[in-house]
């Protein structure tokens, strides 16, 4: 990756929807070069999805919360992967070292369903507490940065 393709990313993560002409000329490449960029960076995995940023308040989506799940077992596996991305709610979940093996961010309507959903999350195989963390306010979530 060079800085062409840095300049590239910083586009697409303001604005996902432009056209190659648009892009290639923001970061002057001719389209066809910056498609090309483009496709090859998909291919290597740089970028991963091309997607919509939805405002979770709009949608219903208001309360956020930090939950981390504390387990018997190592919950690294594929079948904790599988009964978390069942859970709709669960918008993150990574693997942590730490004082618990999983961080899991939360998204709900209510506190009301985010009760309902820390109780799906102790029918996880494994799962024997949580602590959650309830946003009270998001200051700004910011894309990774790609310049240096």
């Amino acid at each position: 990756m060079d800085d062409l393709d840095r300049h590239l990313l910083a586009e697409l993560q303001r604005d996902a929807t432009q056209a190659y002409a648009a892009l290639g000329q923001a970061v002057g490449l001719s389209a066809g070069a910056a498609h090309e960029r483009v496709r090859k960076m998909r291919e290597q995995g740089v970028i991963r999805r091309t997607t919509v940023d939805v405002d979770p308040a709009a949608v219903g989506r208001g309360v956020a919360a930090y939950v981390l799940v504390e387990a018997n077992a190592w919950m690294g596996g594929a079948a904790t992967k599988a009964a978390l991305e069942h859970l709709p709610e669960v918008v993150e979940a990574h693997v942590i070292a730490g004082p618990a093996t999983l961080l899991v961010k939360v998204r709900t309507t209510s506190t009301e369903e985010l009760q309902a959903s820390l109780r799906r999350l102790f029918s996880v195989d494994g799962v024997t507490g949580t602590q959650t963390i309830v946003v009270l306010e998001t200051f700004f979530e910011r894309p990774i940065s790609t310049r240096d």
